[in-house]
């Protein structure tokens, strides 16, 4: 299965992220993949929390999503787009919400980010996602030339068990679009993303972010993007830096296959949820 990932710097301004993702899908359907896969906040990068609310668009029937739908089918190409701005029409929060197109413009169906980055960096950034965004409650595994996918986005690959469970459904690929920091990214995204393909045996494709945006404050926020593909091996079979680009890989089956062989991890898999738990105290 051929992919192409494309790493974009996304800003506060709709208009022009969907008229950079045009040109970097056009580019990357020259290399005629099977699937696209777009960074996550693909449309919408900064700004306050209020801009962000009002970026917020339909899922289906938004700019960005009629955009990705329209060039799936004129293109005849899977897209997996990477995270958009939805609406959630229940409360002022919005989603940040994946949404995975067949080959002819078909939504396959949409994932909603669980896990919601609200942390302090260590350069004493702080990162509050959920004062603007709700998270999901459900997972989405699908199927695109005979190939399982699960979805996940950014903060998501730090939480194992959710790629536990989505393991459980026999997934080749992880497909992991982010907006990793500079700061996390430099230390912790290559680590996570081939952690999670040793451990569960899949691909991890994982399609970021790179340059900077500035926040409401004014302040500069720089963005890791070295996108990559990890092999069932841990392997990193494709990688790129820090500038926007077109990265291309093959999820080759075989190779998992042949890994699980080797490490046959399903098989030797205990629940450990039904053992005892001792706990002591020393003396």
């Amino acid at each position: 299965m051929k992919i192409a990932l494309v790493q974009m710097n996304s800003q506060p301004d709709r208009a022009a992220n969907l008229r950079h993702v045009e040109a970097l899908m056009r580019q990357a359907v020259t290399g005629r993949p099977d699937l696209i896969v777009l960074p996550e906040h693909f449309d919408w990068t900064g700004g306050t929390p209020a801009e962000k609310r009002s970026a917020a668009d339909h899922v289906p029937g938004g700019a960005a999503y009629n955009l990705v739908q329209s060039f799936a089918a004129q293109h005849r190409v899977a897209i997996h787009a990477g995270s958009l701005l939805e609406m959630s029409g229940t409360d002022d929060r919005i989603f940040n919400t994946s949404v995975v197109f067949d080959a002819r413009g078909n939504e396959i169906g949409a994932y909603r980010k669980i896990h919601l980055f609200d942390i302090v960096a260590p350069d004493g950034k702080v990162y509050n996602e959920s004062e603007t965004v709700r998270p999901g409650n459900s997972m989405l595994v699908y199927e695109i030339g005979g190939m399982k996918l699960a979805c996940c986005i950014c903060y998501d690959l730090r939480f194992s068990r959710l790629f536990d469970r989505l393991a459980q459904e026999d997934v080749d690929a992880f497909i992991l679009p982010a907006a990793f920091t500079q700061q996390t990214g430099k230390d912790h995204w290559e680590v996570l993303c081939r952690a999670r393909a040793i451990e569960f045996q899949a691909y991890v494709v994982a399609c970021g972010q790179c340059g900077d945006y500035e926040t409401a404050a004014g302040e500069r926020r720089y963005m890791h993007g070295h996108s990559m593909v990890c092999d069932p091996w841990g392997k990193v079979v494709a990688k790129t830096g820090d500038d926007v680009c077109v990265l291309e890989a093959e999820l080759d089956r075989d190779r998992i296959e042949a890994v699980r062989r080797l490490i046959p991890m399903a098989a030797h898999r205990v629940d450990v949820q039904n053992l005892e738990l001792v706990c002591r105290r020393e003396r």
